[in-house]
């Protein structure tokens, strides 16, 4: 106490511990202002480093983009959640290689991917929080916990904030320092991990260690632009929908008379609770509205543009979060537009993930995974009974599926001699004449 508490450090003025963190706060607000992220972050209910310095500097957390404010734009939340909610869905099946093609099996990790992959987690919403960190942080990482450091068994997949992980090159290996959330301190403060141990998704522009923050890059402009509009429009129908305006009058006011005149329009009209007070003037003063109208600054077509470029950024046709003001080019009909989003979109995702666990889970040939996107490319009752009627062979025409192959599909049990091909003896008739 007596070391702390002298008379040279409380005659300073201003508070002490404010003045030795300054020059850290502001090296961390430049280089965040930068887009550099330097060390993890706070990821739960405290306040990081970054929020601490603009709440220090009294900027409002609002005034830059990051992955809470970017959510706060509907068109964000929208493509975000339909991507997560896709990847979510969709089953991740295992196959090996066979003599005659391939079979599916079930292996330990069957469980872990598609019901829980680690004790806190379920797997639709770690495949939602992946898609969230894949989409803006520009990478997802998930900690592979085994049975034991020496053993290979894998027991769990962890999903990691990517604020907490710094990742590292070590000659032609990646390594990966882990920062404990507060939440998980029994795992201790910091851990490095081994290529081995993470699987790493990272987005586009990946440099060997690490994909691009959309929301540095691409969601910069765009989602300030939108949430500076929807800004804008919450103010203005907060003042009850009535833009700015001067005061004009031909008299010489002074200071106090301005003053007083200024308080009393503020304290009897202002706000959406007074804004429709008739208002009195008098003295020769007269109303000049000084703001542009909303039409007149084009609000509604910029925030129609805002969620077009958002879509555009995410690769999400804009009728699929609802903004359907133009026809789409994606085919007609559900099931051509389902095969759009799942080829065009989903699918460039799902072959990063697949990669990833393919070379981290098997480590050799002859045992892979896929996603099962049969189920988003489904077509309706008429298309699929057509296709299946191909497929168990038309008059003259060989079949390439089983009857219980196609009850499978439908999730219908099989039937007894439904595994023979039909061989469609009674084909078009020998020797017709044309």
């Amino acid at each position: 106490m007596g070391d702390w508490y002298n008379v040279e450090r409380v005659s300073q003025p201003g508070s002490v511990i404010l003045a030795a963190a300054l020059p850290a706060l502001r090296q961390a607000n430049a280089a965040r202002r930068a887009g550099i992220v330097q060390g993890p972050q706070a990821v739960d209910g405290s306040m990081s480093m970054a929020e601490f310095s603009d709440w220090v500097s009294g900027l409002d957390s609002r005034s830059t983009l990051n992955e809470r404010s970017a959510m706060c734009v509907s068109s964000v939340y929208a493509c975000v959640s339909l991507i997560g909610g896709a990847l979510a869905s969709l089953p991740l099946k295992f196959y090996r290689e066979t003599a005659g093609g391939r079979e599916e099996f079930k292996p330990d990790e069957w469980w872990l991917f598609n019901e829980q992959p680690f004790p806190c987690w379920a797997a639709a919403p770690a495949w939602e929080y992946s898609a969230w960190a894949l989409l803006l942080q520009g990478d997802a990482f998930w900690r592979i916990h085994r049975a034991s450091d020496r053993s290979p068994k894998i027991v769990g997949f962890e999903p990691l904030h990517p604020r907490t992980v710094e990742v590292l090159r070590v000659r032609d290996r990646l390594a990966y320092r882990v920062t404990a959330q507060p939440s998980q301190q029994s795992n201790g403060p910091t851990v490095v991990l081994d290529q081995d141990d993470v699987l790493h998704v990272p987005g586009p522009g990946f440099d060997g260690l690490r994909g691009l923050s959309q929301i540095r890059y691409a969601l910069s402009t765009p989602g300030m632009i939108a949430m500076s509009a929807d800004d804008y429009a919450n103010a203005f129908f907060q003042n009850g929908s009535r833009p700015d305006y001067a005061l004009q009058t031909e008299k010489n006011l002074d200071a106090g008379q301005i003053d007083n005149l200024r308080n009393q329009i503020a304290d009897r009209h202002g706000g959406a609770t007074k804004a429709f007070k008739p208002m009195v003037l008098s003295g020769g003063l007269k109303v000049a509205p000084i703001t542009m109208t909303a039409a007149d600054s084009q609000l509604i077509e910029q925030r129609r543009f805002q969620v077009e470029d958002i879509a555009r950024i995410f690769g999400v046709p804009p009728f699929m979060i609802g903004h359907t003001e133009k026809t789409t080019s994606w085919g007609s009909g559900v099931e051509q537009m389902s095969i759009g989003f799942v080829k065009y979109t989903l699918q460039r995702h799902l072959v990063k993930f697949e990669q990833e666990i393919n070379r981290k889970v098997f480590r050799y040939a002859g045992r892979f995974c896929e996603f099962a996107t049969a189920g988003l490319e489904r077509g309706d009752t008429k298309t699929r009974n057509e296709a299946y009627r191909i497929a168990l062979g038309r008059a003259g025409e060989p079949a390439w599926m089983t009857v219980n192959e196609v009850r499978r599909r439908e999730n219908l049990p099989p039937v007894d001699g439904g595994d023979e091909l039909a061989t469609n003896a009674a084909a078009a008739p020998q020797g017709t004449q044309q």
